[in-house]
């Protein structure tokens, strides 16, 4: 049972937002600036499509102010309350327009990669068993190193409290890609994914997509466009789509879905054989 201070926290964190039109908000830069990285203000800030963007240094926080403090004083990007002594432009919130996005189940693995799994790859997914250790891989190497210290505690603070998802895939005991994302009812968002064998992201996507679709989930949303992307399947559509189809899972939205399967599973189940269909003979090629 959540504490009374849970309960208040979760309208103050939505209200952060409440004045914030992501709708009519800059297609391809920042729509907010400030707040903080709790985990509540986290979720809320999903629930209106925005996902974060920490600044990697106090060089990269300065070069947001130069950039955008004309744009916040017209108000064209908001300045959201936080911390009395936090720089607000170490903290922006995103809202691309278009939006990458792809039906739960329509991930593509290629012929290639499905042959591989059924027939040589002896890999194994999990869904939430290594969250940590997923978010930790996917911030390795990373620059600009946007996957911060304070985002990942954030995060897993979202994984607590089951909004946010991870993927594993497994070659014996070893963890060899990954993926994770926060759900918002029929919604689930990716924020990113990591491989240490080819293609081993691309099994996590499809696996915890998967996973999503049999627990009632509908969509995906990839965030930023890119070729990568694209070859999973996603294409670019409207913001107000995405926005609509977040409206599903907000306050008040439907029920929750059925809780995510996160059982040993074999990846192979991913790559389905086709079915070949027979093409009748010709007549010319009837037996005499």
């Amino acid at each position: 049972m959540s504490s009374r201070r849970e309960r208040d926290e979760v309208p103050a964190a939505e209200a952060l937002f409440a004045a914030v039109d992501v709708g009519r908000a800059p297609a391809d830069g920042p729509v907010a600036f400030g707040a903080d990285l709790a985990p509540e203000v986290l979720l809320a800030a999903y629930r209106r499509g925005l996902f974060p963007l920490p600044a990697a240094d106090d060089y990269a926080s300065a070069f947001n102010e130069a950039r955008f403090e004309d744009a916040v004083a017209a108000g064209e990007v908001a300045l959201l309350p936080g911390s009395d002594h936090a720089d607000p432009y170490a903290l922006a919130w995103w809202s691309p327009d278009p939006r990458p996005v792809l039906d739960a189940g329509g991930v593509r693995i290629g012929h290639k990669l499905a042959r591989l799994l059924r027939n040589r790859l002896d890999w194994w997914t999990t869904a939430d068993r290594a969250f940590p250790e997923v978010l930790a891989a996917c911030a390795e190497g990373r620059e600009p190193p946007w996957l911060t210290g304070e985002l990942q505690q954030a995060l897993t603070g979202l994984h607590r409290l089951g909004a946010a998802h991870s993927a594993e895939v497994w070659s014996g005991g070893d963890l060899v890609g990954g993926v994770f994302g926060i759900a918002v009812g029929p919604v689930l968002s990716l924020d990113s994914m990591f491989h240490r064998r080819s293609d081993a992201a691309r099994v996590a996507v499809a696996d915890l997509a998967a996973r999503f679709a049999a627990a009632g989930g509908r969509l995906l949303d990839a965030q930023w466009d890119s070729p990568h992307v694209r070859s999973l399947g996603a294409a670019p559509a409207p913001r107000a789509r995405y926005l609509a189809a977040l409206a599903d899972g907000g306050p008040g939205g439907p029920a929750d879905l059925e809780p995510l399967d996160t059982t040993r599973l074999p990846a192979a189940r991913l790559a389905p054989r086709r079915i070949r269909k027979r093409h009748p003979r010709h007549p010319d090629q009837a037996e005499g």
